[in-house]
């Protein structure tokens, strides 16, 4: 099956996104559309703090959440902030390839001689990534976007939840079809 689909047009767009934020946001990103203004935010994005990403959106359009690999899981009271106060009804998860948080096992003793290097007992260093390291690992990426989905869709069922999948090499959104999704 066919994961990752490009979008270089508005009927590339699965239909369930189309006129909403999650469709406005790939519109804006991928199509080049017209920003208009806006003075709240539609949407809420949550991305990887990866520096080779950056989304060409319009200004107030969208509350921003980076965290290593997309991983929202602790940021969840910020989701409920965003949703509740802020009134976001769309949640955009974007993953991206080569992700710093796969595989972080095979990271690990850089991990601890960067920290040593800056200042770190190496006892310390080793213990942080031993308690740490398991908790922010999020294996493949597409198979972690798609879990984050379902279980942010779990936690807010009335919000649109959309899997998205940002590619380093051209820098453009894909859609992400989930198993429930038939192939064209």
């Amino acid at each position: 099956m066919k994961r990752l689909i490009p979008v270089q047009s508005e009927e590339d767009i699965f239909p369930e996104y189309r006129g909403t934020a999650i469709g406005r946001l790939i519109e804006y990103h991928n199509l080049n559309k017209p920003y208009p203004k806006y003075t709240s935010a539609e949407i809420l994005i949550g991305m990887c703090m990866d520096n080779r990403k950056s989304l060409k959106i319009p200004d107030n359009f969208a509350f921003i959440l980076r965290s290593g690999g997309g991983n929202l899981r602790y940021s969840e009271f910020k989701v409920s902030y965003a949703v509740s106060i802020g009134g976001v009804k769309a949640i955009a998860l974007i993953a991206h390839n080569h992700c710093g948080m796969v595989n972080l096992a095979v990271k690990k003793e850089a991990f601890i001689d960067g920290l040593v290097d800056s200042g770190w007992e190496r006892d310390f260093a080793v213990e942080h990534f031993n308690h740490f390291a398991p908790l922010f690992e999020i294996g493949n990426e597409i198979d972690f976007v798609l879990s984050e989905a379902a279980r942010l869709r779990n936690r807010y069922p009335h919000i649109l939840i959309a899997p998205l999948f940002y590619k380093i090499e051209d820098n453009q959104l894909y859609l992400v079809r989930e198993n429930n999704k038939k192939e064209e």
